[in-house]
């Protein structure tokens, strides 16, 4: 079992990094399209929120843990989890290669699901539903909607001012929102590796439920995914930054300041898994429709949209592929 457990946690930090770098352009890709940071900087400060976040998201580690899926505490339950994992992965990579910012959270639960359905265990339908579900559709929503409604404020508020003032004020402005915007990714993301590493030693008889986070876990999930942020995803950063909307330093503000706050509410009162992706992309459709519809490249959030949706399904079918693969060697 040892074998089998450390073989998991391993595979889960590997998650973790290619977590960092194909998300890093969730904290960061506003602030360097309007130069409010430049990319190293803004990377680095990714990074630190992140670790910072990580301790902040224990709630989303115990849904992760144990409010998805029942897996047996026995040697087959390692290679269920494993196989989850690896379709995650893949996917982060598919979707990492062509550019297109999907959700590596939705990535993992889908990887989760189709390995327990395989191997023939219980899916926790209740709890995806309210958990993954329910989130995955309304905080697009959410975004949207709010980040055009904190842009049209902050465009009446400051109507009368000067232009050139106000942009480098908000540049000053948008390193605070996307410290921000790190810090609740790294209580999401971060945690859901937790979630994961502890479900782990769980099922292989290390500790006596999937709710109790040792401190070394918490370390080692922010330290990876800081890592992973800081190597940087620049072709998702280019997506998000330049070819969803031309971006200035007021909407960058307003579009990382929205997804914040729909990050930290899920993260800290419902203990809800939400993507950071799914959550900052709607922000920005959302702060870019206020300059009209056409401002907005609707192919491109099409595109983007599309892998919202294959996300789950096509790292569920991986993972199942992947579980037939790997059940040998924890017979």
């Amino acid at each position: 079992m040892l074998i089998g457990v450390i073989a998991v946690i391993l595979t889960a930090m590997v998650f973790d990094y290619t977590n960092g770098f194909h998300d890093a352009a969730n904290a960061i890709a506003t602030s360097v399209s309007t130069r409010a940071l430049t990319p190293r900087s803004a990377l680095a400060l990714a990074a630190v929120g992140n670790f910072v976040g990580a301790h902040l998201g224990a709630k989303v580690a115990a849904t992760v843990g144990t409010g998805l899926v029942t897996i047996p505490q026995e040697r087959v339950g390692l290679a269920v989890v494993l196989a989850g994992v690896i379709g995650a992965i893949t996917w982060n990579l598919v979707t990492w290669w062509f550019g297109l910012p999907s959700s590596s959270s939705h990535a993992l639960f889908g990887g989760l699901v189709g390995a327990t359905l395989v191997a023939g265990f219980d899916v926790l339908w209740g709890g995806i539903i309210e958990k993954v579900i329910i989130p995955m559709i309304v905080s697009p929503v959410v975004g949207v909607i709010l980040g055009f409604g904190v842009m049209i404020a902050l465009l009446w508020i400051f109507r009368n001012g000067n232009p050139r003032r106000l942009n480098k004020g908000f540049k000053v402005a948008q390193s605070v929102s996307a410290a921000g915007m790190a810090v609740g990714h790294g209580m999401q993301d971060a945690a859901k590796t937790m979630g994961i590493v502890v479900l782990a030693l769980y099922i292989g008889g290390f500790q006596d439920n999937a709710e109790h986070i040792p401190e070394w876990v918490f370390i080692s999930s922010a330290t990876v995914l800081a890592l992973g942020t800081y190597a940087g995803g620049w072709r998702i950063i280019k997506t998000l930054g330049r070819r969803v909307i031309d971006l200035g330093p007021p909407e960058g503000f307003a579009a990382e300041t929205v997804a914040s706050g729909v990050l930290y509410t899920n993260a800290l009162v419902f203990g809800a898994p939400i993507s950071t992706t799914h959550t900052i992309t709607s922000a920005i459709m959302g702060v870019g429709a206020t300059k009209g519809l056409a401002a907005v490249r609707w192919g491109v959030a099409g595109n983007i949209v599309v892998a919202w949706i294959l996300t789950f399904p096509a790292a569920a079918l991986v993972a199942s592929g992947v579980y037939y693969l790997v059940r040998p060697l924890f017979m």
